[in-house]
């Protein structure tokens, strides 16, 4: 019989708590909305903090770090860029991690799962949605300030391509975190995954120091989660931002 290990404060995220089970990891993350569920995970109370369960069946960050990524995650207080937000269940872990102090600018193009990440926001303060189209950045990049890291989950043949231009115009500068859900099956059916993987950390090591990506089977078939630092040009724009009145949940930040 499996014997459950006690809940364990991640060393690198302190809203994020992990529980082992032979060789399965089980994540938590500090909620920083309200009740009812998102996606429908579990909820816990613990030294009168709540946790709602982070999903790697749902999530391909949590298939991530379940699986070993050992690279930089989003910590309180940072201001992350998400692109291809979706419906807010990866969108909505990502704002627990960065607390009441952070920011999540939720980039998603397509209005029906949109709405429902609106909704999401409502009771989400940290996840702020845009709805554009993250191959444009210059078009929402007077909504996001520079960020601390950036996220994208963007399943399209040139995901590279559209993160590396995000990350020149909104990441901060040197040290940045940067991460991709790399769907390689979206890539094209001329290489196998792995060397669609070798090809697009090829093409962010020019910009990148690399961590050892992650293969996120059997959660996410054909998925790795890859990343590291930023090495680019530090961001010269100025740190604060006014949203449009046409933007959702427009405000100031410092």
């Amino acid at each position: 019989m499996t014997t459950a290990r006690r809940f364990e404060a991640d060393p690198t995220s302190p809203r994020l708590l992990r529980r082992r089970y032979g060789d399965r990891t089980e994540l938590w993350t500090e909620a920083a909305g309200e009740l009812p569920p998102v996606y429908g995970e579990g909820w816990l109370e613990r030294d009168g903090r709540r946790f709602r369960r982070f999903e790697p069946a749902r999530s391909k960050l949590s298939a991530g770090i379940a699986g070993g990524w050992d690279g930089p995650i989003p910590r309180p207080g940072e201001r992350w860029l998400y692109l291809g937000a979706a419906t807010g269940t990866t969108a909505s872990h990502v704002a627990d991690l960065v607390g009441g102090d952070g920011a999540v600018y939720a980039v998603e193009r397509s209005v029906r799962p949109f709405a429902r990440l609106l909704a999401t926001s409502a009771r989400w303060p940290p996840l702020l949605p845009i709805l554009a189209d993250a191959r444009a950045p210059a078009s929402y990049a007077d909504l996001v300030p520079p960020v601390d890291g950036l996220y994208a989950d963007v399943a399209q043949p040139d995901q590279v391509e559209i993160v590396l231009a995000n990350a020149r115009l909104l990441l901060s500068g040197p040290g940045a975190a940067l991460l991709v859900a790399l769907k390689t099956a979206s890539m094209g059916r001329d290489r196998s995954a792995g060397r669609h993987r070798d090809s697009a950390e090829e093409r962010l090591a020019r910009e990148v120091d690399l961590d050892a990506a992650v293969k996120l089977d059997p959660f996410h078939r054909g998925h790795f989660l890859v990343g590291g630092r930023w090495r680019g040009e530090p961001n010269a724009r100025p740190r604060g931002v006014i949203r449009s009145p046409g933007t959702p949940r427009a405000r100031r930040r410092p």
